[in-house]
C-alpha cells in the first residue's frame, strides 16, 4: 500500500484542477442553440444547430427569440447576459431595455381533449423574469428564480428574450452579442451573435385589432391562498392592477379600466351622466394603455325591461354618447357584451328584445353577442321557431369553427362587425388554444381574421383561470368540461384553457407574469398591424395573396412556423421597400 501525504495548498490545487477539468467536460458536451420562429421546445427535444439570431422589426414593435440549452453532464449556475445592439451612426438598442426570462416547464401527462398528436413531456409555459417588470430591479425572495439555475443532464431548457424597438430608432441593422454563462465564468461563456434589422416604418401606439380578454382575476385567487396560509394577500392592490394593465398593454391587448370610470350617474329629470372627473380618468387610462375598445356596463343594471323602460334605456345610453364626445377618440369602440353563446329559444328571445332596443337608440354603444351570423342546424328546439338575430346585433363573435365567410360578408356589407374567439375544442379542428397544441396556433388566427375582415379577437377567463389547480407553478392550469373523466378528473381535460398569465408571487412580486403563449399572441396582433398598414397603403390585394398562401380557412393553414416569418418580411417590404444589402 502506498500512502500519499499532501500539504493543504497541494490539496487545494488538486481540487481546483479537478473542478476545471470537470467544467471542461461539461462545456464540451454543452449544446446551445437559438430559435426565432413561433415554436415551443420541450424538455425531451434534442439539440439543434445554429446560434446566430437574425431578426427584423418595425419601430414600436416587440420581437423575441429563444436560447435553448442541453448537456450530457450537469452544468451549474447557468445564466444569460444581454448585450447592446449597435446600429447606424453608433446608435444602440440598450441591453438594459431587453426583457430576459427563463422558461418554466410544467409536466403534462394527459393531453388536451382531441389532441391526437400529444406526447407526455415537460412543456414550457410561464416565463420567469430576471427583473421586476415595473421597477427593473433584480427579483429576490421568490420560491422560483430565473437565474442562476442548474441545468440537469440530458434535459432541454431555455431562455426567452424580448427586444423592443423604440419609435425613434434609426432604420438599419443593429448587431451585438449575448452570452450564456455557467460556473467557472470566463472561458465557459458561449456567445450568441444577434442581428436585428429595423425596418423603416412604425407601428401605431394603439393597435388596429380589437381584443377582449378581460382583466386577470387576482383578488379571489390571492384571497383564497391567504386564507389557506399558502401566501399572503398583496398589500398594495393598486400597484398589482397597474402592473397587470401595463403587461397587457405591452402585449397589445386591451386593459380593462375600473368599472367606476364607465358607470353613469343618475341626474335630476331622469337623465344620466358620466361625470367630467370620470371622463378625464378614462381618457388618461385609454391613452396610457393604448386602449381601442371599452366594454360598457350591461344596461340591465339599470333597466329591467328595455321595451317598457325605453326612455330610461335611451337616457342611460346617451351618457356614453356624451362621454365619447368628451373623450374625442374617434376610433374607440364602445360596446355592451349582451349575451354569451345564446343556445336556447329563451336566449334568442332575450337577444332579440334587448339588442333591438339598444340599436334603436342609435347610441355609440354597440351590441356584441358571442354568436355566429347564421342559423346553426341541429341545436335543441326548432331553429325556424327561434328566428334570427338580425337587427339585434352590431358585433358578431363566432367561434373559429363556426365562422362562415359568406354569411359574415353579408352582415359586414350592412355595416356590422365580425370578431372571433375560441373556447375548449369545439367543432372541426381549428387552431385551438391550449398548452400542448403547437405554439403557432396562437399566432395564425390573426392572419385568418384579417383575411376575412374580422375586427376583433375575444377570449374568456380574464386570462387567469387557475381555479382547478392548487398551484399553477407546479401543476399546469386546466379546465374540465363535461364528458368522460380523465386521470381521475371530473370531465374531459383542456390544458391551459382560460389562462395566458400566471400569478407572480412565486417569482418574487405580486401581479402576473406572461407565458410563451401570450408572446405568440402579441406577435399575432403585430402581424395584423402589418396587414392593416399594407391595406391602408392600397395594397390589400397583394397582402391577400400572402395571407391565402398560408391559410385559406379556419380549418386549413400552413403548419410551418418559418412560413409566417417569411410572410411577415414580405409585408415589411411592401410597406418600407427592400432593405439595403438584404434580399
Amino acid at each position: 500500500m502506498y500512502v500519499f501525504v499532501m500539504k493543504s495548498n497541494s490539496v487545494r490545487c488538486l481540487a481546483v484542477w479537478l473542478a476545471l477539468s470537470l467544467a471542461g467536460v461539461a462545456r464540451a458536451d454543452w449544446h446551445v442553440w437559438t430559435l426565432t420562429e413561433t415554436r415551443h421546445v420541450l424538455r425531451s427535444d434534442p439539440p439543434a444547430d445554429g446560434r446566430t439570431v437574425n431578426l427584423g422589426a418595425a419601430r414600436n414593435e416587440w420581437v423575441s427569440f429563444q436560447i435553448l440549452l442541453r448537456a450530457e453532464a450537469p452544468v451549474k449556475s447557468v445564466s444569460l447576459e444581454a448585450g447592446d445592439l449597435t446600429g447606424p451612426g453608433g446608435t444602440a438598442l440598450r441591453r438594459a431595455d431587453a426583457r430576459l426570462y427563463r422558461q418554466h416547464q410544467l409536466h403534462l401527462e394527459v393531453g388536451t381533449y382531441r389532441n391526437d398528436g400529444f406526447k407526455p413531456d415537460w412543456y414550457p409555459d410561464p416565463l420567469i423574469p430576471f427583473r421586476h417588470p415595473m421597477t427593473g430591479q433584480k427579483l429576490a425572495g421568490g420560491r422560483i428564480a430565473a437565474v442562476p439555475f442548474d441545468l440537469p443532464a440530458n434535459e432541454t431548457h431555455g431562455f426567452w428574450v424580448d427586444l423592443y424597438v423604440p419609435t425613434n430608432a434609426a432604420p438599419g441593422e443593429y448587431r451585438g452579442v449575448y452570452h450564456v454563462t455557467a460556473a467557472g465564468g470566463g472561458a465557459s461563456a458561449t456567445e450568441i451573435p444577434v442581428s436585428l434589422t429595423v425596418w423603416d416604418f412604425t407601428l401605431p401606439q394603439t393597435p388596429t385589432l380589437v381584443t377582449e380578454f378581460g382583466s386577470p382575476r387576482l383578488r379571489d385567487f390571492y384571497r383564497e391562498r391567504a386564507q389557506a396560509d399558502k401566501e399572503p394577500e398583496p398589500a398594495d392592490w393598486a400597484a398589482v392592477e397597474t402592473q397587470c394593465e401595463q403587461l397587457l398593454s405591452e402585449h397589445r391587448i386591451n386593459a380593462t379600466p375600473p368599472s367606476e370610470m364607465l358607470t353613469p350617474k343618475a341626474q335630476a329629470g331622469g337623465s344620466f351622466e358620466i361625470p367630467a372627473r370620470q371622463v378625464q380618468a378614462l381618457r388618461e387610462f385609454v391613452d396610457r394603455y393604448h386602449v381601442n375598445a371599452l366594454q360598457t356596463p350591461h344596461p340591465s343594471s339599470v333597466v329591467k325591461d328595455p321595451e317598457a323602460q325605453r326612455d330610461t334605456l335611451r337616457a342611460w345610453l346617451a351618457a356614453f354618447d356624451g362621454a365619447a364626445r368628451e373623450l374625442d377618440r374617434p376610433n374607440l369602440v364602445f360596446y355592451t357584451y349582451l349575451k354569451d353563446e345564446p343556445n336556447t329559444l329563451e336566449d334568442y328571445r332575450y337577444v332579440q328584445k334587448w339588442g333591438r332596443a339598444v340599436r334603436d337608440a342609435k347610441s355609440v354603444v354597440k351590441v356584441l353577442v358571442v354568436e355566429q351570423p347564421w342559423t346553426e342546424p341541429g341545436r335543441e328546439g326548432a331553429d325556424s321557431a327561434w328566428g334570427d338575430l338580425y337587427g339585434a346585433v352590431d358585433i358578431w363573435c363566432p367561434l373559429f369553427s363556426l365562422h362562415r365567410p359568406e354569411s359574415a360578408a353579408k352582415r359586414q356589407a350592412l355595416g356590422e362587425s365580425i370578431w372571433t374567439y375560441t373556447a375548449l375544442c369545439q367543432g372541426p379542428p381549428t387552431p385551438w388554444w391550449h398548452i400542448d397544441f403547437p405554439l403557432l396556433n396562437y399566432r395564425i388566427p390573426a392572419w385568418m381574421a384579417w383575411r376575412d375582415g374580422m375586427k376583433g379577437l375575444l377570449y374568456w377567463g380574464g386570462m387567469s383561470y387557475w381555479r382547478q389547480t392548487a398551484d399553477p407553478w407546479t401543476q399546469a392550469p386546466f379546465y374540465t368540461g363535461n364528458g368522460k373523466p380523465q386521470q381521475g378528473r371530473q370531465g374531459i381535460l383542456f390544458n391551459g384553457e382560460g389562462s395566458l398569465v400566471y400569478p407572480a408571487h412565486a417569482v418574487g412580486y405580486d401581479g402576473i407574469v406572461p407565458t410563451v403563449r401570450l408572446k405568440a399572441l402579441r406577435d399575432a396582433i403585430q402581424d395584423y398591424e402589418y396587414l392593416a398598414i399594407v391595406q391602408r397603403l392600397g395594397k390589400a390585394a397583394e397582402a391577400q395573396k400572402v395571407v391565402r398562401a398560408l391559410t385559406e380557412t379556419f380549418f386549413q393553414w400552413d403548419k410551418d412556423p418559418v412560413a409566417y416569418e417569411k410572410a411577415r418580411a414580405k409585408l415589411a417590404t411592401m410597406i418600407a421597400g427592400p432593405t439595403p444589402g438584404r434580399e
